[in-house]
């Protein structure tokens, strides 16, 4: 294929609103690759190898961890959203692609298991050097088990980055797997609940692309629930339940509804203690003169 010189200034200029891993246009001494460095198609009977007057749009594509991404597709469309060429990476990433002459075009790049990206690009009269970066579009996946082996289906997976932002969410299938995908390398919290068990949170590093496992245990969650009732054996609402654990520490309280029923969950086995009150007592001072009738009404309610 015709080629400018590397040497040449290039007075065109590189524009990627919102694309924070497209890089500024390279100097003279970046990678430039040979004229087989890509493979140009024809589209709509237009030879995108070196039309009269094209210009070429040049560079590497490499991941967030400095590599080479070979094999990346590089497609190059107006602003009409019409494609013009495309061309394919080698294995060092290196890439070289024609305009059909000077404006403003639209280069897309993508490749398995990455993110794609999307520059927008001024070309003038000389050849353009650019350079992209494709993330890695990890995935996160594995097994929620209970202790007997058996899976856990319908659990509630929640990853979170270190600030405790919730990242992505998901649930797992009837066999117990969960699959998150667009994860980016780095430290998280992965959270997994379900009902009949205790939650359970684990640390995990995401590195690279492709896919990071991470399976998970839940211990079952013990339960204790019933009703408070006054003497005549009627629900009494609105009372007051706490739970002890054997060292007398409060592990929950509750307040019943209209049936009287309590309940505390995600318990571990031991002895604990139960007490349920009324409403604590009020006092209120009252003058009587003796002659009339003196109304006054006395609300009870739980001290917060």
């Amino acid at each position: 294929l015709p080629r400018r010189s590397a040497a040449a200034p290039a007075t065109a200029h590189a524009a990627a609103p919102g694309m924070a891993h497209a890089t500024a246009p390279a100097t003279a001494h970046a990678a430039v690759p040979a004229p087989s460095a890509s493979v140009n198609e024809p589209v709509e009977g237009f030879w995108a190898g070196a039309p009269d007057g094209g210009v070429e749009i040049r560079g590497v594509v490499s991941g967030d961890d400095g590599r080479a991404v070979g094999h990346a597709t590089l497609t190059l469309i107006d602003s009409r959203g019409h494609q013009l060429s495309r061309a394919v990476t080698l294995a060092d990433g290196a890439y070289a692609i024609w305009t059909p002459g000077m404006g403003t075009y639209v280069l897309i790049a993508s490749a398995a298991e990455r993110d794609p990206q999307v520059a927008t690009l001024v070309v003038g009269d000389q050849p353009v050097d650019f350079n992209l970066i494709l993330t890695g579009s990890n995935k996160l996946a594995g097994v929620v088990r209970d202790l007997e082996g058996k899976p856990v289906p319908g659990a509630v997976v929640v990853l979170t980055d270190v600030r405790g932002e919730v990242v992505t969410t998901g649930t797992t299938d009837a066999e117990g797997s969960y699959s998150l995908s667009g994860v980016t390398s780095g430290g998280y919290t992965l959270a997994v609940s379900a009902d009949s068990f205790r939650p359970a949170a684990v640390p995990v590093e995401v590195t690279g692309a492709g896919q990071t496992r991470q399976d998970v245990e839940l211990r079952p969650g013990a339960r204790i629930r019933g009703t408070v009732r006054v003497r005549d054996g009627g629900p009494l609402n609105d009372a007051r339940v706490t739970l002890l654990d054997a060292a007398g520490n409060v592990v929950g309280t509750t307040t019943t509804g209209e049936d009287g029923a309590y309940a505390f969950a995600d318990l571990t086995g031991g002895q604990y203690t139960l007490i349920a009150t009324g409403y604590p007592p009020v006092a209120d001072t009252v003058s009587i003169n003796g002659r009339d009738d003196d109304d006054r009404d006395l609300w009870l309610v739980h001290s917060d």
